[in-house]
């Protein structure tokens, strides 16, 4: 996984990178209550906001990490968005781009360099 200094994971899975937020990001928000997902097919440029995540304690944007195309959004977190904080770095991933290059994924941080940031 690849992580960025906005607290959210990239994960490769072919030639589609998914995307989610870390524990750090999920303890950091409190419980989610509402997350407003993309609509697949939309393109979005990096630093785009992509999607919303409110919680008891304030509303955060994922932005998009690079430039791409939103292929396929978590419908789950819509019923049921507390799956962030139960599971953030797994089922509850937010949505899958894909990329015109997975080689841009190089310039994020690993897990050993993230962990220095939040540490």
């Amino acid at each position: 996984m690849k992580y960025t200094e906005e607290h959210e994971w990239l994960r490769i899975e072919g030639d589609l990178v998914v995307v989610g937020i870390t524990e750090h990001a999920a303890e950091a928000l409190g419980d989610v209550v509402f997350v407003e997902l993309p609509e697949p097919g939309t393109q979005v440029a990096k630093g785009d906001e992509v999607c919303v995540i409110e919680s008891v304690k304030a509303a955060s944007d994922i932005l998009a990490p690079l430039d791409g195309e939103i292929v396929e959004v978590n419908a789950a977190l819509a019923d049921t968005p507390g799956m962030v904080n139960d599971d953030p770095l797994g089922a509850a991933w937010f949505f899958k781009m894909k990329l015109a290059d997975l080689k841009a994924l190089d310039g994020f941080m690993d897990e050993a360099a993230y962990k220095e940031l939040i540490g």
